[in-house]
């Protein structure tokens, strides 16, 4: 079985660490009310998904 002959160094290991980071959620804009949504979602705004209703918006009732 391989094994590694040397310990790995901090640095090295932190080089390599250094990818390890979370991403921001990509936004985009709704066709319909141009609202922030993230993609391949339900708008949160109007609830329109592919250019049909498919929630009833949050904002609608009082």
């Amino acid at each position: 079985m391989a094994v590694p002959k040397q310990k790995q160094s901090h640095a090295r290991t932190n080089k390599r660490r250094s990818q390890h980071k979370i991403s921001a959620p990509s936004i985009h804009a709704c066709p319909q009310c141009h609202s922030p949504r993230m993609p391949h979602r339900v708008c949160p705004t109007c609830g329109t998904y592919a250019g049909r209703d498919v929630v009833a918006a949050s904002g609608d009732d009082a």
